[in-house]
């Protein structure tokens, strides 16, 4: 049996090597420094600009507040008043999803036969590229709202396009019948941020397989149906969550084409619209921030449901399940 080494006569570090490890000790600290100093613009953009303020509505959700005077804690008021007596807010949450229901996935068809259409390596793909992105980068700026206006007013362009055939021009933007249509059309115009997501999910997807299917006699819609739509339900998804979080924050198309005020007859009022009229139309700040967060809730519960659904039908290859 080895007899145990007494402590005394273990070497002992030198100066030179205690003076090492007290370096390697200052380096390690001066890159963490380094590292917080980079990130110090984010982290007071995060508290002061997105933490701070969403703080301060859910605070101010619960009071009576109007800008002029300090806010006055009324406790769940607002959120009382909103669900039980606000016909309009009923209305605007009606139109919201209606937009929502209609233009997410007429979007999402839209853009993925472009993006197919595009994957077949046409001549001058980066110009068609480049066009049908242009307007998903334009977004929903003023100009481009105004534009739509002109285009579905009385005296528009589609009137005259459809006056060639005898069809009596109508305003489509002040018919409460067809008005939010033309906010849905707006937004599938808008194609080109998802078509450019999905046209490099298509470039991920193995061309033998279409080959192997297309000996075995599968016809074209059954080679969609079984090849691309499986492997492109990653693609797919992430375009879904992100397009229906944007539709349920649309704004400046229904602001500009309905003059802000949601008509007619609140038949474009969207949830932003109305929150925006109610903050700062109405001065009731307190109430627009509950309706703020009502939103927020509703979003992250799309959200959420949209992932625990996703095991169903959104098909990863490393998982080696559907």
């Amino acid at each position: 049996m080895t007899a145990a080494v007494p402590a005394s006569s273990l070497p002992r570090p030198t100066a030179a090597a205690a003076a090492r490890a007290q370096r390697q000790r200052h380096k390690r600290i001066d890159t963490r420094l380094a590292g917080y100093l980079f990130l110090l613009p984010w982290l007071i953009g995060f508290f002061c600009l997105t933490l701070g303020p969403t703080l301060s509505s859910l605070y101010l959700s619960f009071t009576d507040f109007n800008l002029l005077q300090s806010p006055k804690w009324i406790g769940f008021q607002n959120y009382v008043r909103m669900f039980v007596a606000d016909s309009r807010f009923w209305g605007a949450v009606k139109v919201t999803l209606v937009y929502v229901l209609f233009s997410v996935p007429a979007k999402l068809v839209f853009a993925l036969g472009i993006a197919m259409l595009l994957d077949k390596g046409i001549r001058g793909l980066t110009v068609y590229r480049a066009l049908f992105y242009l307007p998903s980068l334009l977004g929903a700026s003023v100009a481009i709202a105004v534009l739509w206006r002109q285009i579905f007013s009385a005296d528009g362009i589609v009137n005259s396009a459809l006056a060639l055939f005898g069809i009596t021009a109508t305003s489509w933007i002040s018919n409460p019948s067809t008005s939010i249509y033309t906010l849905v059309l707006l937004s599938v115009w808008q194609f080109g941020s998802p078509m450019i997501i999905f046209l490099a999910g298509l470039r991920q997807i193995p061309q033998d397989l279409y080959e192997a299917a297309s000996m075995d006699g599968a016809s074209k819609w059954r080679r969609f149906r079984r090849i691309t739509l499986p492997l492109l339900a990653p693609v797919i998804f992430f375009n879904l969550v992100l397009q229906t979080i944007d539709a349920f924050k649309a704004f400046t198309s229904a602001f500009i084409i309905s003059g802000g005020t949601g008509g007619p007859i609140d038949s474009t009022l969207f949830y932003t619209l109305y929150l925006y009229e109610e903050g700062f139309g109405n001065f009731r700040m307190g109430y627009a921030s509950a309706m703020a967060w009502v939103l927020l809730i509703a979003i992250a519960g799309f959200t959420a449901a949209a992932f625990l659904t996703s095991k169903y039908w959104v098909f990863y290859e490393d998982d080696g399940k559907r």
